[in-house]
């Protein structure tokens, strides 16, 4: 018997520590009748623009089978593929101040959660070809109960998880990235350090020409979809993520350790990271599409 995806139902939140707050943060985080209350309020109200002054992103990229990531794939959405393989990207990253652009400069008064994207390339939304360049958001996680469970709430296209044990930082010249969690958050560990090796892995070799083009390709999109629990409808979000690619850093991996999801998916070896040091995030939009 196959065993059931981790993420076969994305929208189940545990919070990594028992209690009260536990059980506080489970109940709102899962609660559909008060999500369905929101969803209606909101779509009658202007988009808030979020902003945040993000640092130190890092990303880590593998090349995996597509089929061991088919389940995560919502009906209706094509992925990146190239001879029975795709992508799968984590990028982990400190916000700076992360809140409304409207709060002008009072936003640095919010905080700067860390936080964690998963995701995999679109190529296909129904019949159609995005319109931009898009990912299929697989989990979020933040070392914030405030904003996971905030964005759980307030965002259809976030499927936040709250990690306690969330490490993104720099000692020397080594980087340590990953999640350690008793909660819904999956877990993996990378230490890695800046390196003038400027070359993609043969494995990606197929996807991108030059190491440009993989630059290009990974960290310019611009969209974002997940799908909607318990509705036949994706939400996607417009991002604005200006990164300037000369900017970034590659960097080598000293030491990879995958936690079971990473392992299911076939997402074992070391992966192709970099760096980039700064960039403007903006989430400029988000809506429901039925496919």
């Amino acid at each position: 018997m196959t065993e059931p995806s981790p993420f076969a139902a994305a929208s189940s939140f545990r919070a990594p520590t028992d209690g009260l707050m536990g059980r506080l943060q489970n109940r709102l985080a899962n609660s559909r009748p008060i999500k369905a209350l929101l969803r209606t309020i909101m779509k009658r109200l202007p988009f808030a623009v979020l902003e945040s002054d993000v640092r130190d992103v890092i990303y880590a990229n593998w090349v995996v089978p597509a089929e061991a990531v088919a389940d995560l794939v919502p009906p209706g959405v094509e992925i990146v593929q190239v001879d029975g393989h795709t992508i799968l990207t984590i990028l982990t990253y400190a916000h700076g101040h992360f809140g409304p652009a409207l709060a002008g400069s009072g936003r640095r008064l919010f905080p700067s959660p860390r936080q964690s994207n998963w995701r995999l390339y679109v190529t296909g939304i129904g019949a159609a070809s995005p319109t931009k360049p898009t990912v299929l958001f697989l989990a979020n996680i933040f070392d914030s109960a405030l904003y996971a469970v905030g964005t759980r709430l307030f965002s259809d296209v976030m499927l936040a998880h709250h990690a306690h044990n969330f490490r993104h930082g720099r000692q020397g010249d080594i980087w340590t990235t990953g999640v350690e969690s008793a909660g819904s958050a999956p877990d993996w560990l990378i230490r890695v350090r800046d390196t003038e090796s400027a070359t993609i892995p043969p494995e990606f070799r197929p996807f991108f020409a030059t190491y440009a083009d993989a630059l290009n390709s990974l960290c310019l999109q611009d969209a974002a979809i997940a799908p909607v629990d318990g509705m036949a409808a994706l939400a996607i979000a417009e991002i604005d993520l200006p990164i300037a690619i000369e900017s970034c850093v590659p960097m080598l991996v000293e030491t990879y350790r995958p936690g079971s999801l990473l392992d299911r998916i076939g997402a074992t070896s070391e992966p192709f990271c970099f760096r980039v040091p700064k960039v403007r995030f903006r989430a400029l939009s988000e809506h429901l599409i039925t496919i």
